[in-house]
């Protein structure tokens, strides 16, 4: 198969598992936030961190390491997953004896239990890194979508049985172990690929002087992604926490949906084409084209019937959610171009310079947050959009040097589409505040959406957009 083929196909079964999936997971997470009350959402989302950082050192970047490869063997598969297995099992048993005072620290006593029984997740998942990696290797994204689906869905109606129980708190936790063993299952049954008993020390070497990098940069990824959560936890109610929690959920579905998805296609793409800088520039160019084409209406269109959204999905006990949510919206659009710049130093290599452009991130992330807390979650939130606004100019920087794709050559291509969007997004949230704020909520809704969607592809056809044509193209393809 085409490299061509191989990434049109990749897209269609990468979009069909990561929108199926979400789907699923955005129909649990509904019933789960109607079943339970917002400070269970809250309490789990205290230790996430915790799972997302030993998530981060167990893989060591390895995985991508393995992904840009362009020949392994047996060896090199074996050796990273034993690395993997014997560094969940340590990452395991820090988590467990941590557990008390990161309880102790939250003052929720019921967190030392719930961390314990949840950190199980992290032991199971390590056994399936090198079968999902050879998948993306191989680019057999066909496979991975019949895995993930059905995984969810018993994970998802584990959850929903708990909470109709009354299980509370606890449905949240098992509904993950649940998807975790079902998927670790399926991906032992799919992959004919076994481990050997072997760990070769200069594969190792070879894996881990590029991973290292990258691990050191998710680690600092990972914990300032999740510092607005530690920080409102500390600070704040679980209560709040909860409503803060959820309303950075639904707006990432489709931010972090659309970017994953592309990213698990476009790093093994960009890792084929690594040595042809123009063509590299040519593909990485459409690509955030129609990412932003894409992602800016729809967050704008959630900006503006976030009240009534919220409402119908979740109820009206988490409207107090709904200011932060639309601050998280406006933040979103950026957030899939950070990746797709930071992409192109992990297939030239460039693991160093990842780095340094991480540590300065954070650096801004920590003067922000410092000055952002006084003014509540609300001040946080509008920091965290300050915060993405500057992380573009620093994400480009190197871009701009490796590609020559420099932020404002990248301004210029995409910011035709955002304010389309915005301006479309002020109209109709105008026309919503005149006309339709007594209608049912499910009928505003359709009615918004419909009108929203015809005015942005009129404006789109009318001028004539180069990413309709970038579309009909992948399709015709």
């Amino acid at each position: 198969m085409s490299l061509r083929k191989q990434a049109v196909s990749g897209m269609i079964w990468t979009f069909s598992q990561q929108f199926g999936t979400q789907l699923i997971s955005f129909v649990v997470g509904i019933i789960l936030a109607r079943l339970l009350p917002p400070s269970d959402f809250g309490t789990i989302a205290m230790f996430m961190v915790v799972i997302a950082i030993a998530s981060s050192i167990i893989d060591g970047g390895m995985a991508s390491s393995l992904v840009r490869t362009s020949e392994v063997d047996d060896r090199d598969l074996s050796t990273v997953f034993w690395f993997n297995i014997g560094a969940s099992l340590v990452m395991y048993a820090l988590i467990y004896l941590l557990a008390p005072w990161i309880a102790e620290f939250y003052e929720v006593e019921i967190l030392q239990p719930l961390i314990r029984v949840y950190a199980l997740v992290i032991i199971i998942n390590s056994f399936v890194t090198v079968q999902s990696t050879r998948f993306i290797r191989d680019m057999d994204f066909k496979t991975q979508f019949k895995i993930r689906l059905p995984s969810l869905v018993i994970g998802g109606i584990t959850g929903v049985v708990l909470a109709l129980n009354g299980f509370g708190v606890w449905a949240l936790v098992f509904y993950p172990i649940v998807q975790s063993i079902i998927s670790t299952l399926q991906f032992w049954f799919y992959s004919k690929w076994r481990p050997s008993f072997v760990f070769d020390k200069e594969k190792y070497k070879y894996h881990f002087n590029y991973g290292y990098k990258l691990t050191l940069s998710d680690l600092l990824n990972t914990v300032f992604k999740n510092i607005y959560t530690v920080v409102i936890g500390k600070l704040f109610t679980p209560v709040q926490l909860g409503y803060y929690n959820r309303a950075d959920t639904l707006k990432q579905m489709p931010v972090s949906n659309l970017s994953a998805a592309l990213n698990s296609v476009t790093f093994p793409l960009f890792a084929k084409i690594q040595d042809n800088d123009g063509k590299l520039k040519e593909v990485y160019r459409k690509l955030m084209k129609l990412v932003i084409f894409i992602i800016a209406p729809v967050l704008c269109l959630m900006v503006v019937t976030a009240e009534p959204l919220i409402r119908f999905l979740l109820t009206e006990k988490w409207l107090p959610a709904v200011p932060y949510f639309q601050v998280l919206a406006i933040g979103g659009i950026l957030y899939p171009i950070h990746s797709y710049n930071l992409n192109v130093l992990k297939v030239k290599g460039r693991s160093d310079l990842f780095l340094k452009l991480e540590i300065w991130k954070k650096v801004l992330i920590v003067a922000t947050l410092l000055i952002t807390y006084r003014f509540g979650i609300i001040g946080i939130v509008w920091g965290q959009v300050l915060n993405s606004v500057v992380a573009f100019f620093i994400n480009t920087y190197y871009t701009g040097k490796i590609i020559h794709y420099g932020s404002w050559e990248q301004i210029k291509d995409l910011m035709p589409v955002m304010i389309v969007s915005a301006m479309i997004g002020t109209f109709i949230y105008s026309v919503d505040f005149y006309f339709f704020t007594a209608w049912q909520d499910f009928n505003r809704l359709i009615v918004l959406s419909m009108l929203f969607a015809g005015l942005y592809l009129s404006v789109i056809y009318l001028f004539k957009f180069k990413e309709i044509t970038y579309i009909q193209e992948l399709i015709k393809k």
